[in-house]
């Protein structure tokens, strides 16, 4: 039997689960055989002996020959499919070149240059703000996937840019992610939500609860991104390291994930400690301790992070990203009906605040810190916001009841929420909360309300709001009616927007608003309108979260935030990459208040930095200038009246400008700065991404050829779009998994292209 086997004979018998095929074959001894031969269809190799009985149960099959005879169509469309899969193999850029975006070169470089690299990604991305790490996040997500890296993906944002990151990476990149909260957790009982999704977004103060966090510590991981990463924060007090909720939250997420990015503009101010600590998130122990730090950034050899300034940022013709940007301080005084209303106002707010700290009763002094920026912000503001506190604290007066505490709340949780849910709580504490300990301080109290709303109205009567006046001067300067240019106008209170909105279309203004009561779809809609149609926007912080207004040149902030990195946020919206013109932003502050005296200081400050720097960079970190306490520190130590007003003003002198320029300097971080991009190298791969990659006109024939076996219906349209009328149930039908991986597949697609730049100018689907 041995004799007629061979090497390459096709073998059949009881000793192998697979037919196989013979390496080699020899004789040991009388009566043995030894042959080594691989599975035809597994390709595992089989040594073995046989004796001459063995080899009798084996039975030897004829060699089969290819006839060619099968579906060549099919054949030729599942090798091109393969062929295109990989693809990534031969295109240097190819995230970029099935995206929906137009990155820049300083993208360009982070991702394929820094980022990717790295065999085990674990990097800090802390570009100044305004340089699209959001897509820069996204394209490294879109070639770890095309790569067969990455399945499972958690990105990690506070909650008021949740819907942002939905919307950024569903228009741009065509994923879809699915938010978690807590409605999503009490939706899924029983089950673990995070195993049971693929792709999710959640807020870093609602993960770090010590439930969610439990939930976290089982799940596992492909690519964790965290936007704002600098909130998860440790600090070291001697030989005792102090780690907060967020930073626990870093830690689980570090080990529970093989790629880890983090974004922050605001990684490192001024504590080393603080960012090797940080950075240790990251990669435990890479940084043993301070000096190793220091020294790798002096040599600018840090494997663990990239970070770029804004001046450096340029686009492809070497012209700067972002135009000059004029900030200017409109200051005006208050009438004496609207100075009337403030003191008394500010006194009540003053008094209650003061007798709730000495109570510990901190929810109720922030109320009355809610109430204080409510004044400032408009006389319509504050009105309607004492009335609900009145009929509020009535209607416990009439049940013969006192709500002091049993509401609380922490800035640092609020800071995080979306502005729906702040404005909710916030009109909860200032709604419910007093200071009064008996039902008749309450009623004394409501009278004293009483007393304040009647002289709001009695100012809103006269119809001469002097903020308003000031309004109209910046409308009447830039020559809106005459040039048809948008105006965008921010406001913190809702109250105020409808108020602006009211008299604006009053004065023949086409007017449009966003604001925190209303969804993301309906905020897009409001971007576009102001976009085609209304001339002036009224905004409240809403549209910071996910909006870009840079077709819009003009902004007025009507009131100042007392926390400085909601007015950075405010001047971005227009102060980005897209920005074709030079940006002018008008401030309006009150000087002879309390707060406006405060930021009338710091806004000659800041403009006295620029004068020195040579740079508006000053309006990107303004919180790290003040001297030694936070803007709503010194805001609240002059209505509290715990120091003088001049003293807090002096404070600002206090501080040389050299010093409050080595500040600034300290907090952009400039020494952490990559300020070289390397624009030549950027070009050359472009262009071997155009000579390597997927050219579209093949892929437009792949598919035409696909459809007509699939049965697709597809058309061509005048406009040289294709249609496609309708998709065949099979093909709709998909798994979760697939529909996870790469989306829902619709009924009938309007207007399609095969090219990237014709279907972004036609906003193709």
């Amino acid at each position: 039997m041995n004799k007629t086997i061979t090497p390459g004979s096709i073998l059949q018998g009881p000793f192998w689960q697979e037919r196989i095929r013979v390496l080699s074959i020899k004789s040991i001894g009388m009566d043995k055989t030894k042959i080594e031969a691989v599975g035809i269809t597994t390709n595992t190799f089989y040594p073995c002996i046989l004796s001459q009985a063995d080899l009798e149960k084996i039975k030897i099959l004829p060699e089969q020959t290819i006839q060619f005879s099968g579906n060549s169509k099919g054949f030729f469309l599942f090798t091109e499919a393969h062929r295109m899969r990989n693809a990534f193999q031969f295109d240097p850029l190819y995230a970029v070149n099935v995206s929906q975006v137009d990155p820049l070169p300083h993208q360009i470089e982070a991702v394929y240059y820094y980022i990717l690299r790295n065999p085990r990604i674990r990097f800090l991305l802390a570009d100044d703000p305004g340089a699209g790490k959001t897509i820069m996040a996204g394209l490294l997500l879109k070639e770890l996937k095309y790569r067969g890296l990455v399945e499972r993906v958690l990105i990690v944002a506070p909650g008021h840019l949740k819907d942002q990151w939905l919307r950024e990476m569903h228009e741009k990149f065509q994923e879809n992610f699915f938010i978690v909260d807590r409605s999503a957790i009490n939706a899924a009982w029983g089950q673990n939500i995070w195993q049971e999704r693929n792709q999710v977004i959640t807020s870093i103060d609602f993960a770090k609860q010590d439930d969610v966090l439990f939930s976290l510590k089982d799940v596992r991981w492909d690519l964790v991104i965290v936007d704002e990463a600098h909130k998860m924060s440790a600090y070291k007090y001697g030989d005792k390291i102090s780690k907060t909720g967020r930073y626990k939250l870093g830690e689980i997420l570090s080990s529970t994930t093989n790629f880890l990015l983090f974004l922050t503009a605001t990684p490192h101010r001024g504590d080393p400690e603080n960012f090797r600590l940080f950075l240790d998130l990251l990669e435990p122990g890479f940084f043993a301790d301070t000096s190793m730090l220091t020294e790798s950034i002096q040599n600018k050899d840090n494997p663990l992070f990239l970070r770029r300034l804004k001046e450096d940022l340029k686009n492809f013709d070497s012209v700067p990203l972002f135009p000059p940007r004029k900030v200017e301080t409109i200051k005006y005084y208050l009438s004496n009906d609207e100075w009337q209303l403030y003191k008394a106002v500010t006194e009540y707010v003053e008094k209650h605040y003061n007798k709730a700290l000495q109570q510990e009763k901190r929810n109720v002094a922030f109320a009355m810190v809610i109430l204080q920026r409510r004044l400032a912000s408009s006389v319509r503001a504050v009105r309607k916001s004492l009335e609900r506190r009145k009929k509020r604290l009535q209607e416990l007066y009439e049940k013969g009841q006192l709500l002091q505490e049993g509401i609380s709340y922490t800035e640092e949780y609020l800071e995080d929420l979306t502005e729906k849910e702040r404005w909710q709580k916030e009109e909860e504490l200032l709604e419910k909360l007093t200071s009064a300990e008996t039902l008749e301080e309450l009623k004394e109290e409501i009278n004293k309300i009483d007393e304040l709303i009647l002289l709001a109205k009695e100012v809103e009567k006269k119809e001469s709001e002097t903020k308003l006046n000031e309004l109209k001067k910046v409308i009447l300067l830039e020559g809106l009616k005459e040039t048809e240019t948008k105006l965008l106008i921010f406001t913190e209170s809702r109250d105020t927007l409808e108020y602006l909105a009211e008299k604006l279309r009053k004065w023949h203004y086409s007017v449009t608003f966003i604001h925190g009561g209303m969804n993301l779809d309906e905020r897009i809609r409001a971007e576009n309108e102001f976009r085609h149609h209304a001339q002036i926007m009224v905004a409240t912080e809403a549209a910071g979260e996910g909006i870009n207004l840079q077709f819009c040149w003009l902004m007025v902030n009507y009131d100042i935030p007392w926390n400085p990195n909601r007015l950075e946020q405010r001047m971005g919206r227009i102060h980005r990459y897209g920005q074709q013109h030079e940006v002018h932003i008008y401030n309006l502050v009150a000087v002879n208040t309390r707060e406006g005296a405060i930021l009338e200081r710091l806004f000659e400050k800041l403009n006295r930095m620029k004068e020195h720097l040579g740079s508006d960079r000053v309006f990107d970190v303004i919180g790290d200038i003040l001297p030694g306490k936070s803007l709503k520190d010194l805001i609240l130590e002059a209505i509290s009246n715990k120091r003088t007003l001049d003293d807090i003003l002096d404070d600002f002198e206090c501080i040389p400008d050299e010093e409050a320029i080595k500040k600034i300097k300290e907090a952009t971080m400039e020494a952490l700065a990559t300020r070289h991009i390397d624009l030549s190298r950027i070009l050359g791969e472009q262009r071997k991404a155009r000579e390597n990659r997927l050219v579209p006109e093949y892929v437009e024939a792949f598919f035409k050829r696909a459809a007509e076996i699939l049965d697709i219906k597809m058309e061509k349209r005048q406009d040289d779009f294709w249609r496609i009328s309708q998709v065949p149930l099979s093909l709709r039908n998909q798994t979760y998994e697939f529909k996870t991986r790469f989306g829902e597949v619709n009924r009938e697609y309007n207007k399609l292209s095969f090219d990237k730049e014709k279907a972004f100018k036609g906003q193709a689907e």
